[in-house]
């Protein structure tokens, strides 16, 4: 008689068979979420293939979410902040990791839960457990203040106005005021939010995650005094942008490879898609990294934290879209 043993998928995760039992325990976890996400459940359970994960990820957290505000998951932004978007209290957060314990090969630590703040990040540290890889750093969070102390261009010709960066790429959002020195002229009676300034607003974009989203090697981080645009390939415009619109740009590394980094990325106005770039490639270098002084050991967290606020000084270098 031999014993079911636990195999290995391609994918790094251990794969133990699925009982009938195993599969009664599933329905009932699941009962309250979507037919959707047992099915993906049963065959992350079955097959180990970790595609099925957001589906999992997205149903369970949708059980707790209130019904007004589930159209915002159905979207599948991974920039939904859990607190702020989606109204997921610590309590509610821990119902969730509970039942994700339940449905998942895997043990959560709650001191793990601390940087988990946006839709992505959970997907990303579910995808990394279930593989035994490890734990990616947070998504960083920077107000206006915050980018423009690290960005070599600045206003007026900045037009980031908050952002996140993670490891995976970078969200942005840019509200047109209508203040705009450009659109002065850009028509005559009729302002009209330029195609290459947001092409601009996207290249701006790529420069932040270069100095912000761990790139770079042992002892070195992106110097931004090297960073200029190179070109861009398959750009499209699919709406007029217009005075109180809110542009929600993102981008994504395709390729990141000394000198060159290249990027995709795309602007939103709501649901509308309003520019497309297909690739967007920038030249960069390395600078040796600045150890930073130790803190005082009678005040640690306050040196740091006043360590981490103080601005690096700014340069002139700007992408030109």
């Amino acid at each position: 008689m031999h014993m079911a043993q636990a195999v290995n998928t391609h994918s790094g995760v251990q794969l133990k068979p699925f009982t009938s039992e195993d599969d009664a325990n599933l329905r009932e976890a699941l009962k309250r979420c979507s037919a959707a996400t047992y099915e993906a459940a049963a065959q992350f359970r079955k097959t180990g293939n970790i595609e099925h994960l957001p589906a999992i990820v997205l149903g369970i957290i949708e059980r707790y979410v209130e019904p007004d505000l589930r159209a915002k998951l159905r979207d599948t932004d991974d920039d939904l902040r859990i607190i702020e978007d989606l109204g997921i209290d610590s309590l509610t957060m821990m119902e969730i990791v509970i039942l994700v314990e339940d449905v998942l090969p895997m043990s959560i630590n709650n001191d793990e839960l601390r940087h988990l703040r946006t839709i992505g990040d959970v997907k990303t540290f579910i995808g990394c457990k279930v593989r035994g890889l490890p734990l990616p750093k947070p998504t960083k969070f920077l107000p206006i203040e915050a980018i423009a102390s690290v960005m070599p261009i600045q206003p007026p010709f900045l037009f980031l106005s908050e952002a996140s960066v993670n490891v995976h790429g970078a969200n942005a959002k840019y509200r047109i005021s209508g203040q705009e020195f450009f659109l002065q002229g850009h028509f005559k009676d009729n302002p009209v939010f330029p195609a290459s300034i947001m092409l601009e607003a996207l290249g701006q974009l790529c420069v932040l995650f270069l100095l912000e989203g761990q790139v770079g090697e042992a002892g070195k981080v992106v110097d931004p005094k090297t960073i200029f645009f190179t070109s861009c390939e398959g750009v499209r415009c699919h709406r007029v942008c217009r005075p109180n619109d809110v542009l929600s740009l993102s981008i994504k590394p395709k390729r990141l490879k000394l000198p060159l980094a290249t990027f995709e990325g795309q602007i939103r106005v709501g649901q509308e898609k309003a520019a497309l770039a297909e690739e967007i490639i920038l030249t960069f270098a390395y600078a040796e990294e600045v150890a930073q002084p130790a803190a005082p050991a009678e005040t640690p967290a306050a040196a740091v934290a006043a360590q981490e606020d103080l601005p690096k000084e700014p340069t002139r270098v700007a992408v030109n879209a």
